[in-house]
């Protein structure tokens, strides 16, 4: 089994009571809603990273203003000619405010769509798990920067 790790940096940013959110498109087609950032260039900075691809995947320039929390999640998914992988990702999470830029949509990435979304209206939405690590990291606060794991189950 061939082991794989990722590790990404996301930005929780709240505004008004709305939330803003990018729609993740997965290989299959399907799509969910999930927090703007993703995986670290090599050399690059976490900080760096979330900054980057905020603006990628919302058109806003973002600043991060609070390190929240990180997450870990793994999983075994099966890879071409009937091999798996052992995924391992470890999300770095940002409290982030908007500092500039407009909202767009991203093209040709794995995101299609950016929308900010009412805190109350989110449990509906279809979306990835990271979303609700990062609402309760942004919601609690904990001190070691941690979601219990049975909480995050799912993400």
């Amino acid at each position: 089994m061939r082991e794989e790790l990722r590790v990404a940096a996301y930005a929780v940013c709240v505004r008004d009571g709305r939330m803003l959110l990018a729609r993740w498109v997965a290989r299959d087609g399907a799509r969910r809603w999930t927090l703007p950032g993703g995986g670290m260039e090599h050399g690059e900075d976490p900080y760096d990273t979330v900054i980057r691809e905020a603006e990628e995947e919302t058109g806003y320039a973002v600043e991060p203003v609070a390190l929240l929390g990180v997450d870990s999640i793994r999983r075994t998914y099966p890879r071409p000619l009937g091999s798996h992988a052992d995924f391992h990702g470890l999300r770095i999470v940002y409290e982030a405010q908007v500092t500039g830029g407009d909202l767009r949509h991203e093209t040709g990435g794995s995101t299609d769509m950016a929308a900010w979304h009412d805190l109350d209206a989110v449990p509906e939405l279809q979306r990835v798990g990271l979303v609700d690590v990062g609402l309760r990291l942004w919601r609690e606060r904990p001190a070691a920067g941690r979601v219990p794991p049975d909480a995050a189950a799912g993400a």
